[in-house]
């Protein structure tokens, strides 16, 4: 039986040779890779604007993550949207190192095959080689116990990389695992359907 091979691993390995001959770039350290995963959560003030639910959110995003998120406030107030002057407006975890690392492998290899009907995430990444993903359901990480229907919520995951292009970009993503979707599958339809932004 072969054993499994960590991301942190294959970066360094066989995920290296293979941007190096589809990049065509003889330098490692000339590769594109993954420098920050930034996981945010929105706080809806209408839904989810209590002391019970900012307490809820952070205990899951430091299962999800393994770090304890900060709560992020609003700089000024909004009256349009009813936003007061250092109101709790979500919820933010910055990883680097080896605990990214070990984020995007659960993430890869395990969270995104567990969505309902998955059909694979948007192959578009920003112009500068980053990449985001929206989830809307939390619960599909398994370190988080099934919540009360009133208690789910999304998440936005944003991977900052070192690509000059998306091209670079793309590649690096591609060899880790990403499950993209097919690119003639890239509608209108099924851009809306999809759980990633």
């Amino acid at each position: 039986m072969k054993k499994y091979e960590s991301l942190h691993d294959r970066l360094r390995g066989s995920i290296a040779e293979a941007l190096k001959k589809e990049l065509k770039v003889t330098n490692v350290h000339a590769l594109p890779r993954i420098t920050k995963v930034v996981v945010n959560v929105g706080i809806n003030r209408e839904k989810m604007d209590s002391k019970e639910m900012h307490e809820y959110i952070t205990s899951c995003l430091t299962k999800m993550t393994g770090q304890k998120p900060v709560l992020t406030k609003s700089r000024k107030a909004i009256s349009n949207f009813k936003i007061r002057l250092g109101l709790v407006v979500g919820a933010v975890v910055t990883l680097h190192g080896r605990r990214m690392e070990e984020f995007l492998d659960r993430l890869i290899s395990y969270v995104l095959p567990r969505i309902r009907d998955f059909r694979g995430v948007t192959p578009k990444l920003d112009g500068h080689g980053n990449y985001a993903i929206g989830l809307r359901d939390h619960s599909i990480f398994p370190e988080v116990p099934p919540p009360d229907a009133g208690k789910l919520f999304g998440v936005q995951i944003q991977l900052t990389t070192s690509a000059k292009n998306d091209e670079e970009g793309r590649a690096l993503l591609k060899h880790m695992g990403m499950p993209f979707r097919p690119s003639s599958r890239t509608t209108k339809k099924s851009d809306s359907d999809s759980p990633s932004a």
